[in-house]
């Protein structure tokens, strides 16, 4: 059905600020980052007038343990001492965080909660940090003060009073440290429950099943001495200029050292060029860039698999004149299922590869030509390969490429995901998940004394539809902003509204304190930039980056309030107030953040010594057995898959059209309406569009379309006023900024393979506006 003109009146909030001027689009040939990226920083730390702890939190920052880790993307830290391991948007973020504006009861008694909900996201947050818990009134329709006591207390009675402990959900966001993130799972299964969805259920879920599928291990094998070894990057369904910013200076010095890198996207951005580092202070001086790319192929939206199975198709008919396309004797020793993957890329023809991956075979040659000729080889690839239905499939296809001539196993070789957020893989590791092992389950019941429950949690999606039908009751939000990130805008906001408590535990207002069950509180944290006082003296939490680093972050600032509480104090007072017969010593663990870490030494597999082993220069590496060729799947070995390829081309009239962020954004917070490697300015309410679609459909420059998706269950989702704007794409595919267009992602559109939303895949009509 499509949402009522109440329900749709209720989402007409802007996300990003009002606009400074008139829209304006004009395509960016420049380097990325350079003097482009120096001079966006100077303007943010203006902005929130941080001249002099911005630059000193500049100088803290990613410096192996005597420093806090960005709050940003999860990109390794730098290996060689680079005293400048910082980008423009980690800058951004935590710029954003160290503001000196705040937000108390003063501001709350000013407004009302239906008056707030009509602000812009980017206003919300801009207003600054939360300062103390709030609680909200209904008679009054405002957020009023409430002691951390009374609001442990809140939450307490509620779980303590629910018929049953599934009906409470533990969101996560990747911001949360694994000491905080080890407390909240463990409170969660003490209670009785797995409900425990996080962002990961809608980024990289198919990355994790689809690795443990292959290889038997849901991560990466490769480290960033992988990248500096590689003779082959192949980069897929990642916008590095603004998502993993600081892979451009392996980018740069892959090419340097002749390494070929191979961009594989619907967009060529501006990371697939050029880029001048910003730390390369000869090369900033004199103008200089650095190519970042070798072959760049526009996939259509959805044609990962196809172009993948080409390049596999290309190598093994390679092999019939070349001994050395294949390496046969890895493939014997350390594979199964080769034979039935090998025909079906002979049954595979070319025309089907080129028609669904929109890429000619003469391209798709090149490719396989650079993969042939690399000895050494990384796939690495973010949400344009995930978020789609196929998204666990085409991972594993990545695997069978790599397995056909031993990427796997050797130095510079192997899969690389790219998580998104700082300890999003740290979150699943450390015990987020609502599908935990029971290996995972038997050492927690043993060394934590409690009975974890056996029976399988609810993930994203299944929790919105749990609130949906009135099933769940309770929902705490560790970080993150869930309302704006979620699909099925409408929905989720009724189901939200449906609880009876919301928990956010947050550092800035946004979305989900508005959008809040019968009772709601709001809870401030400490950020990462911030030092963490307990009684055991100053706290270090730790983090995973998305190649399996695992270091500490110290805090540098005073607190934005002394009110706040660290997250793993505000876990453990809810723990205690829900929990009050409860064994597990809260207040212990609290006092000295090392005992939780003792504790998470025994639980968790490849954590052992931890305390000592974290405090390592630059940490240290959980160890994964398919980097040493230890498979843990049922055969003991690597298993090719055998997916046929789905039929990815829209159908006549329609668009497929992929969710993104921009460039001046992280996750749901927007910090302009510009976004700068794209070429536009004072506009977020747009979709790109190829130039023949947009001439097809009789639609101008800039000039306004109606979007209608069209979801699998038949029901239709719209925008209006939109913005078209002309780019560089295939025919049939379209892309425009989430969390705006999160509405056309119905709740029903997730894929059956790892139960994600398929946001970067939408099925969409686009008419010129009436």
């Amino acid at each position: 059905m499509n949402a009522s003109d109440d329900e749709q009146q209720q989402l007409e909030h802007r996300v990003g600020p009002e606009p400074t001027g008139e829209p304006e689009f004009k395509p960016y040939h420049h380097p990325a980052a350079g003097w482009g990226a120096a001079k966006s920083v100077t303007g943010v730390l203006l902005r929130e007038r941080e001249l002099m702890d911005g630059p000193r939190a500049v100088m803290k920052m990613n410096h192996e343990n005597s420093g806090f880790d960005c709050p940003g993307c999860a990109w390794p830290d730098d290996t060689k001492g680079l005293k400048l391991d910082i980008c423009e948007n980690g800058i951004k973020h935590v710029t954003w965080e160290m503001t000196g504006k705040r937000v108390g009861r003063e501001f709350f008694a000013e407004h009302t909660v239906s008056e707030l909900f009509g602000w812009s996201d980017f206003a919300l947050e801009d207003q600054g940090r939360l300062t103390e818990p709030m609680a909200y009134n209904p008679e009054t329709d405002r957020y009023v003060p409430i002691s951390w006591k009374d609001a442990f207390e809140v939450v307490g009675a509620a779980l303590r009073g629910l018929e049953d402990p599934n009906q409470a959900a533990y969101y996560t966001s990747g911001r949360l440290g694994n000491e905080a993130t080890f407390l909240y799972q463990l409170m969660a299964r003490e209670l009785g429950t797995n409900n425990l969805p996080d962002c990961s259920n809608m980024c990289h879920e198919a990355s994790g099943r689809a690795l443990q599928a292959s290889l038997g291990t849901g991560k990466g094998t490769v480290d960033l001495k992988d990248w500096e070894a590689t003779d082959a990057l192949f980069i897929m369904g990642v916008n590095v200029a603004s998502n993993a910013p600081r892979m451009l200076t392996s980018l740069v010095e892959a090419h340097h050292r002749g390494a070929k890198i191979v961009h594989i996207n619907p967009m060529v951005e501006a990371a697939a060029r050029k880029a001048i580092v910003p730390h390369d202070f000869m090369d900033m001086a004199l103008f200089k860039s650095t190519r970042t790319g070798s072959l760049n192929l526009q996939v259509r939206i959805g044609g990962d698999m196809a172009l993948l199975r080409g390049i596999a198709k290309a190598v093994l008919e390679q092999a019939q004149s070349d001994s050395q396309a294949l390496d046969v004797e890895f493939i014997e020793r350390h594979t199964t299922g080769f034979e039935e993957y090998k025909a079906l890329c002979e049954t595979t023809s070319w025309e089907e590869i080129e028609r669904q991956s929109g890429i000619a075979r003469s391209e798709i040659l090149k490719a396989a030509r650079i993969y042939r000729d690399a000895d050494r080889s990384i796939v690495s690839w973010c949400l344009g390969v995930t978020q789609h239905e196929q998204g666990v499939s085409t991972v594993r296809e990545i695997v069978n490429l790599l397995l056909l001539r031993g990427n796997l196993g050797r130095e510079g070789a192997g899969p690389s995901p790219v998580r998104g957020h700082s300890n999003v893989q740290g979150n699943r590791t450390c015990g987020i998940d609502h599908r935990p092992a029971e290996e995972f389950l038997d050492r927690l019941a043993e060394v934590c004394r409690i009975d974890p429950p056996r029976k399988h949690g609810l993930d994203t999606v299944g929790t919105l539809r749990a609130m949906q039908r009135g099933e769940i009751k309770v929902f705490v939000g560790m970080g993150g902003n869930f309302a704006l990130a979620v699909p099925d805008s409408p929905l989720a906001y009724r189901a939200l509204r449906s609880c009876d408590l919301t928990v956010q535990v947050s550092t800035k207002l946004n979305r989900s304190h508005l959008v809040h069950g019968k009772r709601a509180l709001i809870l401030p944290c400490l950020g990462r930039t911030e030092r963490d006082h307990q009684r055991g003296g100053l706290q270090s939490t730790s983090v995973e980056d998305s190649m399996s680093m695992v270091h500490l972050s110290v805090g540098m600032k005073k607190p934005a309030s002394p009110h706040l509480l660290s997250e793993p104090a505000i876990i453990a007072g809810m723990a205690r107030a829900a929990l009050p017969k409860s064994e597990t010593p809260w207040e212990w663990y609290i006092e000295d953040y090392d005992r939780i870490r003792d504790t998470m030494a025994r639980v968790l597999d490849g954590f052992e010594d931890f305390n000592r082993r974290v405090r390592l220069p630059l940490g240290f590496r959980i160890k994964q057995p398919a980097r040493e060729l230890v498979f843990l799947t049922p055969s003991g070995r690597a298993e090719f898959s055998h997916s046929p390829l789905p039929d990815v081309v829209p159908e006549a009239g329609m668009l497929a059209l992929g969710t993104m962020r921009s460039h001046d954004q992280w996750n749901t917070t927007i910090y302009s309406d510009s976004d700068r490697y794209r070429g536009v300015k004072n506009l977020r309410e747009l979709v790109f569009m190829n130039k023949d679609d947009m001439r097809e459909r009789g639609i101008g420059e800039l000039k306004p379309v109606d979007i209608v998706a069209h979801a699998r269950d038949g029901s239709t989702r719209s925008l209006s006023g939109y913005l078209a704007i002309p780019y560089d794409l295939p025919r049939g595919s379209a892309l425009g900024y989430m969390p705006e267009m999160n509405v056309l992602c119905a709740l029903g559109d997730y894929s059956t393979e790892s139960d994600q939303p398929i946001m970067k895949h939408l099925k969409v009509r686009i008419t010129a506006a009436g």
